[in-house]
């Protein structure tokens, strides 16, 4: 069902209780999950019709023979099931396999789905009805981690975030604050803001469509319920994505979304996070830096930090002050909760407002 006209308003018009959710699963190597993915999809409780869209990205083990069995038990249960595919030498990537997925499904709504999760009955019953009421808005919800003690503090930041902070804090090393496997819109919606990056491995697909969502004006929202089993282990595929690649965006959202709107600004962390950020801007807004600021006696006593590796002469001098002597709006480069609380105290101490005063880059 593909939107005609302003696609936001297509969106925005879309009906409030909807039979039509496809959900999207781009396959890659997937046999030692997928049954149980699979097994999740059938028990969903969702009582509109719902259809299963798989498209298999050359799969070199046993995926499809594991899709064909759940075929035949989907469809004997009301679940259509629409499977596309190739088998080049060489798998296209994520991006491509969801593009095609959606391109070959006909639901109103998406319902995202990677193939080693696991969706708890209710998600997309739950999701539909958030995306009914947010017609322009990705839809998350909160996730169980498995193995539960892998990457402790990033589950705690995708489940513990507030509403505002799901658009303050679109611009950390975490990357989207709805993180993609949880994600659930309407088709409409989806072609306004898309398609997914096709570049295949090491492009941050996710991440690139979610900061497109947010120029285009979408909110985030989160359903407060744990909806998806989200594993974790080393054949991810977000591992292939390297840092200095996502840095690189980040960076360069930082400067296009806030920044041109501060006439000055300070660099919350003196140390290597700070000093790597401040090499990063572009020439013009480097000039809008007026200070660091630390916690560290040492740094505050050297007095500034000179760019060494700048062109201009004489090479800039950027203060480094005692964060009470700093003034907003901040640019924080100090992770989250690795400071036993004592960075979170020193910043709430300021009574200061996220977005408008501060926010978070590392």
């Amino acid at each position: 069902m593909r939107a005609r006209g302003d696609p936001a308003a297509a969106a925005a018009a879309a009906p409030h209780v909807v039979g039509a959710g496809s959900i999207i699963l781009p396959v890659h190597n997937a046999e030692p999950w997928l049954n149980e993915c699979l097994e999740s999809v059938l028990q969903q409780d969702f009582e509109g019709s719902m259809e299963l869209s798989v498209f298999n990205d050359a799969s070199k083990d046993k995926s499809m023979t594991i899709i064909e069995k759940w075929k035949v038990k989907l469809e004997g249960s009301g679940i259509p099931v629409v499977i596309g595919g190739h088998a080049s030498p060489s798998p296209r990537g994520v991006g491509y396999s969801k593009n095609q997925a959606i391109a070959q499904s006909s639901g109103s709504y998406l319902c995202f789905l990677d193939s080693d999760d696991v969706m708890m009955p209710q998600r997309v019953r739950l999701q539909l009805e958030a995306a009914a009421q947010h017609p322009t808005s990705i839809i998350g919800c909160q996730v169980r981690r498995e193995p539960p003690n892998s990457t402790e503090r990033y589950t705690r930041w995708i489940n513990q975030l507030a509403p505002d902070q799901l658009l303050t804090q679109v611009f950390t090393s975490n990357g989207p604050t709805v993180i993609m496997p949880t994600w659930f819109c309407s088709r409409a919606w989806f072609s306004h803001v898309g398609p997914f990056d096709e570049g295949g491995q090491g492009v941050p697909e996710d991440l690139l469509f979610f900061y497109n969502h947010l120029r285009k004006g979408g909110g985030v929202v989160r359903v407060d319920q744990s909806l998806l089993l989200y594993r974790y282990h080393p054949d991810a595929a977000t591992h292939s994505v390297l840092e200095t690649t996502i840095w690189t965006h980040r960076v360069r959202f930082l400067e296009e979304r806030v920044l041109p709107h501060w006439a000055a600004f300070t660099i919350w962390n003196a140390g290597r996070q700070g000093r790597r950020l401040y090499r990063s801007l572009a020439a013009g807004t480097r000039r809008k830096v007026v200070a660091f600021c630390d916690v560290d006696e040492n740094k505050i006593r050297k007095g500034f930090y000179c760019h060494e590796d700048s062109q201009e002469r004489p090479k800039p001098r950027v203060p480094i002050l005692h964060f009470r002597a700093a003034r907003p709006p901040f640019v924080i480069c100090v992770k989250l909760d690795l400071t036993g609380g004592a960075f979170e105290n020193n910043l709430r101490s300021l009574h200061l407002q996220e977005g408008r005063d501060f926010l978070h880059f590392s």
